[in-house]
């Protein structure tokens, strides 16, 4: 059987983290989180990304564990011993995938319609299918394309950010007032209801998992990997979020259907035309990445024997798996066509809060076992992923309660 090929190193693997992070979180729902938390949106942004960390650092233990394709299955299985329970967790990954991908195709089409007057169903289309054709080209152009756009996206977030505080430098000093009081809970409240929004913004880096068996010396670079991604993604979030809510009238901004180059121009005066071409290419770029995930989630499965293994056939031309490609980019496409976008954020996060909990009790019953890690490997004490599991949870009841 044709294998996959390990050809991603620790630069392209960040890029990769960084573009679908960027590319599926600020650039869609800026808006809507300051629709929700209002002038404390970027708080939004700082306690999902608390959640985020104490599962990235079980995440970084169980890549170095378990380097395979389909991780998360593989970690669950592992971690309770349940073929059947693995499998659920194989799926929920790869609805997040698909779920993900339609959230930000449908809302690519605000900036992409700032320039060409076109319906958005037939918008969605165009993107959806000629992003899943790149997808089946290979993995190295796949990423390589991802990577060229996450830096183009990164950079637009800096400008925004530079450009906010070269307008008014008194930006800095009014950052306090993102902070809610402890006596203001209806600010609180806005803030818990945008915590999944803001969580959204924050998934990718767990996607990074599914790609282990095209990472070189995949047991050293994915666990570097996760944290350059999580802390340099907190970064630029807290940074435009803060800058855009203190800059801009916080209705005008939830009202906007291209949030982040109504920013822009507001704070500039300038054509946002370059800022709206650049989100453009990171809401895009974030629509590929998680089709490519969703693909070797299928095909790890397919593997693993737990759907047909038509699935985990690799194209020996492409070497990648064109069926499970084209079977996501087309599930991708039908719930973008369907499903507004916010719904389909806050689904998003659901799905990986659930996916999270799960893969954090696997590493404790791994632990609690007492199975040895690989030599050299990164490790976390057992805290960690109790934590982890616990606040998935509490966001994920949080979201239900708001």
């Amino acid at each position: 059987m044709t294998e996959l090929r390990r050809s991603l190193g620790l630069p392209l693997l960040v890029l990769y983290g960084l573009g679908v992070t960027i590319g599926a979180g600020i650039y869609v729902l800026l808006g809507a989180a300051a629709a929700r938390a209002g002038v404390h949106a970027p708080m939004a942004f700082v306690i999902a990304a608390a959640v985020m960390g104490f599962s990235a650092a079980s995440f970084a233990e169980l890549s170095a564990r378990l380097p395979v394709s389909a991780g998360e299955a593989a970690y669950v299985h592992v971690g309770f011993g349940s073929k059947k329970l693995s499998a659920l967790v194989g799926f929920l990954v790869i609805a997040s995938g698909v779920v993900s991908s339609a959230a930000i195709s449908a809302g690519s089409t605000g900036y992409i319609r700032e320039f060409v007057d076109l319906p958005p169903g037939l918008l969605i289309v165009i993107i959806v299918l000629g992003l899943g054709l790149i997808a089946a080209w290979g993995i190295t152009q796949s990423v390589m394309f991802a990577g060229a756009f996450t830096l183009f996206e990164a950079g637009a977030l800096v400008a925004v950010i530079g450009a906010g505080l070269w307008t008014d430098p008194g930006l800095v000093r009014a950052l306090p007032d993102v902070v809610p009081m402890t006596g203001e809970p209806a600010a609180w409240i806005g803030i818990a209801g945008a915590g999944l929004l803001a969580f959204f913004a924050f998934i990718g880096f767990e996607d990074m998992v599914n790609l282990a068996e095209e990472v070189k010396a995949p047991e050293r670079t994915l666990p570097r990997a996760i944290f350059i991604t999580l802390v340099l993604g907190t970064l630029l979030y807290f940074g435009v979020t803060a800058v855009a809510v203190l800059a801009v009238p916080v209705d005008e901004l939830a009202a906007s259907e291209a949030p982040l180059s109504f920013v822009f121009e507001r704070i500039t005066g300038a054509s946002p035309a370059l800022i709206t071409m650049i989100a453009i290419v990171a809401t895009l770029n974030g629509v590929i990445i998680q089709i490519v995930m969703a693909s070797r989630v299928l095909y790890g499965l397919g593997r693993q024997g737990s759907v047909p293994q038509v699935l985990a056939r690799v194209d020996p031309r492409t070497q990648t798996p064109l069926i499970a490609t084209g079977l996501v980019t087309v599930s991708v496409l039908a719930l973008a066509l369907t499903v507004p976008l916010e719904n389909l954020a806050e689904w998003t996060s659901r799905i990986v809060l659930v996916v999270f909990t799960l893969v954090n009790a696997s590493l404790v019953l791994i632990k609690r076992r007492g199975t040895p890690a690989p030599e050299g490997a990164f490790t976390v004490r057992v805290w960690v992923p109790v934590v982890g599991a616990l606040t998935c949870a509490a966001l994920l009841a949080s979201g239900f309660l708001g």
